[in-house]
């Protein structure tokens, strides 16, 4: 039986919004100093919808429900890319260990949307985390490790990749794939195969969509097939992240 306290949560629900309080903390810190560059974001984000929409010839199928999942950005629609049961379980992968416990010395996040042919397709949950653990929060499921965390790895199903790592250094969607154990290249994106046309931030990627390198809120988008769909930039704002 689990135990709850008289406001009926359980200890586990009390860890999660303990760990996502932390990091709420964190980014607060870090936004004080990125707001006074709050202006230029806007224009920015302004051109790349601009460019979204005349890239996309009118088509939209949305990648998130609209409903925020438990990291404050909206949960991704449909079904899975590829499941995660196959993903690393322990064994270092590219250089990227897995570890008892979270490393954020170096902690950014970054968000991948993929549609196939027009279709979003959702990142899961439990990639990169190792024996996981799934509590139930009030914004849906969250997926924590008993084992090891890789330092690239998702706790929610909003397409949220977290980098956490003891040392600062350069991550790359391919050490994403290579971890989930999916293949990537400029024809195939996990099961899914054809034509891949890759965005970062709203502009096209030229090349290998494995040398995309993951950065703070960058939003990137994978399209394999036809229709290509329109650029939907992420809500950070208010996720804590």
């Amino acid at each position: 039986m689990t135990r709850t306290d008289r406001s009926g949560t359980s200890p586990r629900q009390q860890r999660i919004a303990q760990t996502l309080a932390v990091r709420r903390r964190t980014r607060q810190r870090r936004r004080a100093i990125r707001w006074l560059g709050a202006a230029v974001i806007v224009l920015a984000v302004a051109s790349v919808a601009a460019f979204a929409v005349t890239r996309g010839g009118g088509h939209a199928a949305a990648a998130g429900n609209g409903r925020l999942g438990p990291e404050g950005i909206a949960l991704q629609t449909g079904p899975p890319l590829a499941p995660v049961n196959g993903a690393a379980s322990g064994a270092t992968v590219d250089g990227i260990s897995c570890d008892v416990s979270e490393q954020v010395a170096y902690h950014i996040h970054a968000h991948l949307a993929v549609f196939v042919n027009g279709a979003s397709r959702q990142v899961p949950s439990g990639i990169g985390v190792v024996t996981p653990a799934v509590s139930t929060t009030d914004r849906g499921p969250f997926v924590q490790a008993t084992r090891c965390y890789y330092w690239l790895h998702t706790h929610a199903a909003d397409g949220i990749v977290h980098a956490e790592s003891p040392t600062q250094r350069q991550y790359t969607l391919g050490d994403f794939f290579d971890i989930w154990r999916q293949p990537l290249s400029s024809t195939r994106v996990g099961p899914a195969v054809g034509t891949v046309s890759a965005y970062v931030n709203g502009a096209p990627y030229a090349g290998d969509p494995r040398g995309i390198v993951l950065d703070e809120h960058e939003d990137i988008q994978l399209d394999v097939g036809t229709p290509v769909v329109s650029s939907q930039p992420v809500d950070w704002t208010g996720s804590g992240l």
